[in-house]
């Protein structure tokens, strides 16, 4: 780790987003970050690691920018590490498809990581008002790792992230907790000021309630060492959604 001046060229950024049928919010995604820098910044890439959308996610994609890679298997974690595998970037920032990061996202990044950081992420808040989803989010700003939530995205330098060995890919939930916990074994998590706000989607459909109940739940279960499958089986019971 170390530290960038305003002469020396700044650290490349690797945005990787993994897909899946985002046809609906992928074009707004890349938009708002082209106005947030990417798009005069020379020093950033955008990967979109898509698994086999079947809608216009893919075309909107490289319409809007982005770089698209057809990963071979389809699941976050998989996803994400392929992304990672194809970007070129010293830096890399994993955000969710559905996910708008604050305008100076990268300046925030990358003085975190010249100031010693190796990984971190910004608090969260969600596009729906509701008090008990202000309240969940509000618990984002600590740094602890049970208020750690993929939605808050992750930034990390490539050579902790491969340290680490990447997000594990037989976990099909809380695969964003689990390598949070091995990233703070090898560097310090920095949990950034600036807010970064992720749709309510699967909120408005399920209910907010139920939701957060079901994820309060998986998360204790995951915690007591349920296996895989079980909160699998308990997240498909619970929540009615075909995203990632």
């Amino acid at each position: 780790m170390g530290s960038f001046s305003a002469a020396a060229a700044p650290p490349l950024v690797s945005i990787i987003i993994p897909t899946y049928n985002e046809a609906e919010g992928i074009e707004a995604l890349l938009h708002h970050l082209r106005r947030a820098g990417t798009a005069t910044d020379a020093a950033v890439e955008i990967i979109v690691a898509d698994g086999r959308s079947t809608d216009a996610t893919t075309t909107l994609a490289r319409r809007g920018g982005a770089k698209v890679v057809a990963c071979p298997i389809k699941g976050r974690a998989s996803q994400l590490n392929f992304g990672a595998r194809q970007a070129a970037g010293s830096i890399l920032y994993f955000l969710h498809a559905d996910t708008l990061p604050p305008p100076d996202f990268l300046t925030a990044i990358r003085r975190a990581v010249a100031a010693g950081f190796g990984c971190g992420c910004f608090r969260l808040a969600f596009d729906e008002p509701h008090w008990f989803l202000r309240i969940h989010a509000w618990f984002t700003r600590f740094n602890l790792g049970v208020a750690r939530f993929g939605d808050q995205s992750l930034f990390v330098e490539r050579t902790v992230f491969e340290r680490a060995g990447g997000y594990r890919e037989d976990l099909h939930l809380m695969e964003d907790q689990e390598i949070t916990r091995r990233l703070r074994r090898l560097t310090r998590l920095r949990v950034l000021p600036a807010t970064i706000v992720t749709s309510a989607r699967k909120y408005r459909e399920n209910g907010v309630f139920r939701l957060q109940g079901a994820f309060y739940l998986l998360v204790a279960l995951y915690y007591l060492g349920v296996p895989q499958s079980r909160l699998l089986r308990i997240y498909q019971a619970f929540i009615r959604q075909n995203k990632l």
